[in-house]
């Protein structure tokens, strides 16, 4: 049997907790096949033995939060590939509990990448946050994800999981990881978990950066030559103004031992924090299913959760937005964001203000009105694609990297979203249209949100696994309704 077929054979699935039932019954298996081997191969090509890099040629090496979304796609081939995955990015966890947003592999050229290894100089400027010596990282983070993956990793194959001490494994990392950003990364004072680079966020290149980047001096062009644009239309990325802004943010936090006292640029935003509640939620059930008890976990996500709506909720946008810790004091106007200290909000409409729909335990009159924001005229397109800034923006370009773009992990987060608060139909609509598109696309790192055109890099990773899981949950034998859940899972996902 050839890699392919053996990633494309897989067990029955079973019901997954904290993970929505498919909406319909299975139809159309020759399509379903096909969809299914595609991606495999998608995932197949750009495995490394130990990890699954984004794209061969743009992005060489391991990604965090890449990683996560790989894992929870790779779930439906191999239940231990994706814990591999998972336990190799955790494995250049940094002594203070931080998940690098790069491992870097060592076989690939310096000059594939930019910044590479020798521009983070981990293993020594790290070295008093506890930077692993025997891997070469970044010093920043990414938005974290990882619980949960690793929840819904375990579910899938719970004998072989507690077989392999799987949980019991990646618990105290995952916890380390939450402490480091509840602890170090508190900078507003309010609760929530600020980042320091927009790389940090995963949405590098979104207008809600300008403002807060508008204060950086960038670094000298001469000094970094940019492999991004060997691969990719220079229209389709970051200008070379924004990206020497981002690589002098980065140098100032290298140079001062990544150390996360005040810097000149410090963030509080929606998704990177829902994110955060979600895979609290997640590491509960983990404890739970370790044998202790996950309430102060739970109680941990609820006070985030009021957080997150005392700080970024602006009722008047109805939706969330990103909190600038060293924009001045106060809110932007309305009532919205009087909560905790200091920092501006930024009058942007991104997707990241939208992701909180994610969150359990969200007010209804908030995840009501995100609805709303969601299909009206700054985000809907009549595409069933979701954009990733406001349609109306001054700064909306439907092409150029994170200011237009739909991209595929942002539709997989607002799909379970839409399912957590009850919109079945809505969830359907944009899970249809995104395995769709991502097929459709050659499987592209992001798209034209009107009319699905591929942009940036094909065969990208996280955009076939998550089709993979969109596409297996909605036509794999499971329940059709929660009410056909088993018991204990049906428990787990309305704990919160």
């Amino acid at each position: 049997m050839d890699r392919t077929a053996q990633l494309s054979t897989h067990a029955p699935d079973r019901g997954i907790a904290y993970d929505p039932p498919p909406a319909r019954a299975a139809s159309g298996a020759g399509a379903r096949r096909s969809l299914h081997v595609r991606a495999a191969q998608v995932l197949d090509e750009n495995w490394t033995g130990s990890s699954t890099v984004p794209s061969r040629n743009l992005y060489p090496h391991q990604w965090s939060w890449d990683s996560a979304f790989i894992a929870i796609g790779l779930r439906h081939l191999s239940p231990l590939r994706a814990q591999t995955e998972l336990e190799t990015l955790l494995a250049a966890q940094w002594g203070d509990g931080r998940i690098p947003h790069i491992v870097f592999n060592p076989s690939v050229p310096l000059d594939a990448y930019f910044p590479s290894p020798d521009f983070w100089r981990s293993s020594t400027a790290g070295r008093a946050a506890g930077a692993p010596r025997t891997v070469q990282t970044s010093g920043i983070v990414q938005p974290p994800v990882h619980a949960l993956a690793a929840w819904l990793v375990h579910l899938a194959d719970p004998g072989l999981s507690r077989a392999r001490g799987f949980l019991a494994r990646v618990h105290p990392r995952l916890a380390a990881w939450h402490r480091y950003l509840l602890h170090r990364r508190d900078l507003g004072g309010g609760g929530l978990a600020s980042v320091v680079h927009p790389w940090e966020q995963g949405m590098d290149n979104s207008p809600c950066w300008d403002a807060p980047l508008a204060r950086v001096t960038p670094a000298p062009a001469r000094s970094f030559r940019r492999a991004d644009l060997d691969h990719g239309a220079a229209e389709d990325r970051p200008t070379d103004l924004d990206y020497g802004r981002y690589v002098r943010l980065a140098a100032d936090y290298r140079d001062a031992g990544y150390t996360d006292r005040t810097r000149d640029f410090a963030v509080e935003d929606p998704a990177f924090n829902a994110l955060l509640i979600a895979s609290e939620h997640a590491l509960a059930r983990i404890a739970r299913e370790l044998g202790a008890p996950g309430t102060a976990r739970h109680a941990r996500a609820e006070r985030l959760t009021a957080a997150l709506v005392d700080r970024l909720w602006d009722p008047e946008k109805e939706i969330f937005l990103c909190r600038d810790l060293r924009g001045g004091t106060g809110g932007v106007g309305g009532t919205g964001g009087a909560g905790g200290t200091g920092g501006v909000l930024v009058p942007e409409r991104g997707v990241s203000g939208l992701v909180p729909l994610l969150v359990p335990g969200l007010p209804r009159e908030i995840a009501t009105a995100l609805v709303r924001t969601l299909d009206g005229p700054h985000f809907g397109t009549g595409s069933g694609l979701v954009p990733s800034y406001d349609l109306l923006g001054e700064a909306f370009d439907p092409h150029r990297y994170w200011r237009g773009p739909a991209w595929f992990n942002t539709g997989w987060l607002l799909e379970r979203g839409l399912r957590e608060h009850g919109e079945r139909e809505r969830a359907d609509a944009l899970g249809e249209a995104a395995v769709r598109t991502a097929e459709a696309s050659g499987f592209a790192e992001y798209v034209d949100p009107h009319t699905g055109a591929a942009c940036g890099a094909t065969g990208f990773s996280w955009t076939a696994a998550l089709a993979l899981d969109l596409h297996h949950r909605r036509h794999a034998a499971l329940p059709t309704t929660s009410h056909e859940e088993p018991h204990t899972e049906r428990q787990n996902l309305h704990k919160s």
